[in-house]
């Protein structure tokens, strides 16, 4: 392999990552299919490629969705609702308003609904803006048949996703009051920022206590919340995950849990926690994502 091969490589290696995780939802799982695409590009004849960004792209998608599809057979065996590794983001990510919506826990949960293909036809269009001919050459198919996948997906999506995305400030103002509401054991102040319909998703992966099941209504949320919550010394901070504000959990000077939230309208609509301690392994560092 030449320095050439290596150096063009690592001019991609972010976006890679950022591919393979958005299909993927692991940063684990991403990194193993950047290890696989340098093993496959070091093998290539690059005399024979006109694109490197999109050959590199293509050797990615096509390893990802192998493991896509091998994980969906995994997650059958799952303890309770599987939710994405969350990751610390630099602050540019925020800023890129998509990219940002793209990788927020929620969105990468509700891309588990879609099959395999379309997942990686719905991120390559709609996130990282490839032509159908390039994406038909990663996914295997006709580019009519990716235009059909595509939009598919994105009707898909589109039912199911937020309104949009609040203002930083909202948001900020939102999580301050419910961090606040929660530290004090504020009820009223707790309804007050929880929308009625509200639905909370943990995932402690078996290993951590956490509910089997979503968890749908602000009653039933306001109770599960006072029965973890209840007895327990915790430090909370705010830190920036995903490319929007997170909580982050440390009880007894270890990471215990990473909580983010969707908010519309002013109210919290949807709670994220993830508590498996295998999927808040990397939340020692800063993890660059891009497009």
């Amino acid at each position: 392999m030449t320095a050439g091969a290596t150096d063009v490589f690592v001019e991609h290696r972010n976006l890679l990552f950022t591919v393979a995780y958005e299909m993927l939802g692991s940063a684990a799982d991403a990194e193993d299919v950047l290890q696989e695409t340098w093993l496959r590009w070091s093998e290539v004849d690059r005399s024979r490629v006109r694109d490197d960004r999109a050959y590199l792209v293509r050797i990615a998608t096509r390893l990802t969705l192998n493991r896509m599809r091998t994980n969906a057979r995994r997650r059958e065996s799952y303890v309770g609702p599987w939710l994405p590794e969350p990751l610390l983001t630099t602050p540019d990510v925020a800023e890129d308003v998509e990219l940002a919506d793209s990788v927020s826990l929620a969105m990468l949960t509700l891309l588990e609904t879609l099959s395999p293909t379309e997942r990686a036809v719905f991120v390559l269009r709609e996130v990282f803006d490839f032509g159908y001919d390039e994406i038909a050459a990663a996914v295997d198919k006709t580019p009519a048949a990716v235009r059909q996948v595509a939009h598919r997906a994105r009707a898909h999506v589109d039912e199911r996703r937020p309104v949009g995305p609040p203002s930083p400030t909202e948001h900020d103002r939102v999580m301050q009051g419910f961090l606040t509401a929660v530290s004090t054991g504020d009820v009223q102040g707790l309804m007050d920022v929880l929308a009625p319909d509200v639905v909370l998703i943990t995932d402690g992966g078996g290993v951590k206590k956490a509910a089997l099941r979503p968890i749908l209504g602000r009653d039933k949320v306001l109770r599960f919340l006072d029965a973890v919550t209840t007895g327990i010394e915790a430090v909370v901070d705010v830190v920036e995950a995903n490319g929007a504000p997170a909580l982050r959990v440390v009880v007894d000077g270890e990471l215990d849990t990473v909580a983010s939230m969707v908010v519309e309208d002013g109210l919290v609509t949807g709670l994220y926690v993830v508590r498996n301690p295998a999927k808040l392994a990397r939340l020692d560092a800063v993890v660059t994502l891009t497009r």
